[in-house]
């Protein structure tokens, strides 16, 4: 039976499309197709063709994947629907998203749009699409857009397509190891930037190690550090395998994080690096295995670029630490613009901001996506990554470490997130009606709200030290409260605050506080 466009519209996932490509996990069913593939890669040319004024033969098109097993039956779908249209198609085969992005950029490729095949961490039965052309990803209204072109052309499609190979002797569809380009791009920033005795060598006497999680990133170890001169032996899941049968390519996952700390400890390394599935997040590791992921991976950037950009502004998500802003404040002088999740949101206060002559060479969430104005604000977890390794590399020159840059941070704490399940149906209106009652009720307990672009932000001082933020998350009835004291007893004082705060909201299942 045809994919309708209803079904088609509801793979929308903020500014990507998302859904379950494979059976495999019980309840999940499969609602993105092959033929869905198939009409959103033709869609998506369709839509590319319009914004940008082109005809078929002006317009080319990359399209890549990570490591999922559903990615290359997905992507030959697609392919086929692009080259529908008339475009010619460049086959990247495996790549990274950033990777993706870049290939609209790079002289040596000028495609005028790319298409990566992905779902970042999630699990193995799911995948993705992701857009982008020159200008960066595609906006959430340009998703629903090519969606709708999608369900109109599934109206009339004949299902006989799918079956059909792919051609094999054609000029439209051609084979092009982006990966080779895209690294050769880093290699030359670390050798600029470090500017060692021996130029080709500026990692040499460097021990950096990668945990890639089965995913798309293994290629950082092996084609940016190692031809580089630096020793990547203790790398770990550097293979693709798109079953993650190590640990969930996240740097925000636990065990994953708890990986690469160990590795890192064990092989003596000066750094180590984890990216998620498709590279465009990352989290690092110090010599003595201490995580810098979160806050702490925010700080260390943002000093890294504090010389070349003083008094700047960083731009971060909601969940950020009040320690974070003292530090970005205090120890390095810059402005802190604690924004609101979504890696898309940050992204674009950052254009906006710079735009309007106010210097953000940062935006970045603690999730990992972070993303540099001098990179085109793209999220690149690799090109982070050739900031740290940068960083190791002139720090050992000057007989240091990597650890001077975040020695002001604040790094005692103690820290809690809860999600409320909401159980009424309209879960946006109660949503919006329990932070309003919050609101109103922390004002009158005197406590100080400093401005929140999401939720509600309440700061303590007095009685305990610490803050707490309660928000609607972005997609499903959840209402998130992070917590954080400067001590235990401070999160145990403030727990018990919002509880009290709390209490009466009868369509909030308040079990987990």
């Amino acid at each position: 039976m045809a994919i309708t466009k209803k079904e088609l519209l509801k793979l929308k996932n903020g500014s990507d499309v998302r859904g379950v490509a494979c059976e495999g996990i019980e309840g999940e069913h499969v609602n993105l197709t092959e033929e869905a593939a198939y009409l959103i890669g033709r869609a998506f040319v369709i839509w590319l063709m319009q914004k940008k004024n082109l005809t078929a033969d002006q317009c080319v098109v990359g399209i890549g994947t990570d490591s999922r097993i559903t990615g290359p039956a997905l992507k030959k779908q697609a392919i086929k629907g692009m080259l529908a249209e008339g475009i010619k198609v460049a086959d990247c085969q495996m790549a990274s998203t950033p990777a993706m992005f870049m290939s609209t950029v790079y002289p040596e490729t000028g495609y005028a749009g790319a298409c990566m095949i992905t779902a970042s961490h999630l699990p193995y039965n799911r995948n993705g699409l992701k857009f982008f052309d020159e200008d960066g990803g595609l906006e959430k209204e340009d998703i629903e857009a090519i969606l709708n072109i999608a369900g109109d052309l599934a109206e009339k499609m004949d299902e006989k397509v799918l079956e059909e190979e792919l051609p094999t002797d054609s000029d439209k569809l051609t084979a092009f190891d982006l990966i080779d380009v895209y690294s050769a791009a880093l290699r030359k920033k670390i050798c600029d930037a470090v500017a060692a005795e021996d130029y080709e060598k500026p990692l040499a006497g460097l021990k950096i190690i990668v945990d890639a999680g089965n995913g798309a990133g293994g290629f950082f170890a092996k084609k940016v550090l190692a031809p580089l001169g630096a020793d990547t032996e203790g790398s770990a899941f550097l293979d693709p395998d798109g079953m993650f049968p190590n640990h969930i390519p996240n740097p925000e996952n636990k065990d994953a994080m708890k990986a690469i700390c160990d590795a890192t400890v064990a092989s003596k390394a000066d750094l180590g690096l984890i990216f998620d599935t498709d590279v465009d997040r990352m989290s690092a590791v110090l010599s003595d295995g201490t995580p810098i992921n979160r806050d702490s991976i925010i700080a260390m950037i943002a000093a890294i670029l504090a010389p070349e950009y003083p008094g700047s502004t960083i731009i971060t998500d909601s969940v950020t630490s009040d320690r974070l802003t003292d530090f970005l404040e205090k120890d390095l002088g810059l402005k802190h613009l604690c924004y609101m999740r979504g890696y898309k949101n940050v992204i674009n206060k950052c254009k906006e901001l710079n735009a309007e002559g106010i210097v953000s060479p940062l935006a970045m969430e603690t999730s990992g996506h972070g993303c540099l104005k001098e990179n085109y604000y793209l999220d690149d977890g690799a090109f982070l990554a050739v900031k740290l390794s940068i960083a190791v590399a002139q720090a050992k020159k000057q007989g240091k470490t990597i650890d001077h840059f975040i020695a002001g941070l604040n790094t005692v704490f103690a820290d809690r997130e809860v999600r409320f399940p909401i159980l009424e149906e309209d879960f946006k209106s109660y949503g919006a009606k329990v932070l309003e009652a919050f609101e109103s009720r922390v004002k009158e307990a005197g406590y100080e709200l400093p401005k929140s672009y999401e939720g509600i932000r309440v700061r303590f001082s007095k009685d305990c030290t610490g803050w707490m933020l309660l928000r609607a998350s972005l997609h499903d009835p959840v209402m998130v409260l992070n917590m954080e004291g400067h001590t235990t007893e401070d999160l145990d004082k403030i727990t018990e605050i919002a509880k009290q705060t709390l209490v009466g909201f009868d369509g909030l299942d308040m079990k987990a506080l």
